[in-house]
């Protein structure tokens, strides 16, 4: 479903990522770890086309984002790619169900079909009761799961996580991580999850190891 071939990239003389080979399958949850400055946030950031790679290729279901102009690559990240990172990125001055519409209102779905699907998610996610909360108002756990049901909106084919426990204690930690996998068996969801958590990791279907820009084993 989604591969990498040859991905570089450099930060001034830095050489970041040396030639990344990837293959994600479909409804796989994959884990990426390795020590701090391994290249790992990089290369989710090339796969969620937020970062160009510097030589290489991308591919989802044989579309290549990185050929697109960048209004349309921003459309097709915004519909095929969901992100969860570690402290959320909520924005504030909104409430629950207002920040998981956001990414429905850009794909320019209608406002009451935006609604209609982020109240089906937050009632999935156990938030019926929050929905309109701001996120000052919630727990970490609660704002990490607005953010999982924000990413979940659109559909994507992928959702691409960053240290989506980092944040959270023990409890919420193995809640958020209970919820992935019920989001695959119910929904048939991808994911791509950076982590230093080796609970996390060890329930992954496949962990792939990361150390100074290289893949290491998978």
């Amino acid at each position: 479903m989604l591969q990498t071939r040859g991905i570089t990239k450099k930060f001034g003389q830095l050489q970041v990522l040396k030639g990344i080979d990837l293959n994600i399958r479909e409804k796989e949850i994959v884990t990426v770890s390795g020590p701090s400055g391994a290249g790992k946030t990089t290369l989710l950031q090339i796969i969620g086309t937020l970062d160009r790679p510097d030589s290489g290729s991308l591919f989802f279901k044989n579309i290549e984002p990185f050929k697109l102009p960048e209004k349309e690559r921003a459309a097709f990240r915004n519909k095929h790619i969901g992100f969860v990172f570690q402290f959320h990125q909520l924005l504030p001055e909104f409430t629950a169900i207002e920040n998981v519409m956001i990414p429905a209102l850009i794909a320019k779905k209608s406002y009451n079909e935006a609604e209609k699907k982020a109240k089906q998610l937050l009632a999935f996610l156990k938030l019926t009761h929050r929905i309109k909360h701001k996120p000052a108002e919630l727990s970490g756990g609660e704002r990490q799961r607005v953010a999982v049901a924000r990413a979940l909106i659109n559909n994507p084919a992928v959702i691409l996580a960053d240290e989506p426990s980092g944040s959270l204690d023990t409890k919420n930690k193995e809640e958020l991580h209970s919820l992935l996998f019920d989001l695959r068996k119910e929904m048939g969801q991808t994911f791509v999850i950076v982590t230093h958590d080796e609970h996390l990791a060890g329930l992954a279907d496949r962990i792939i190891y990361m150390k100074d820009g290289t893949i290491t084993g998978n």
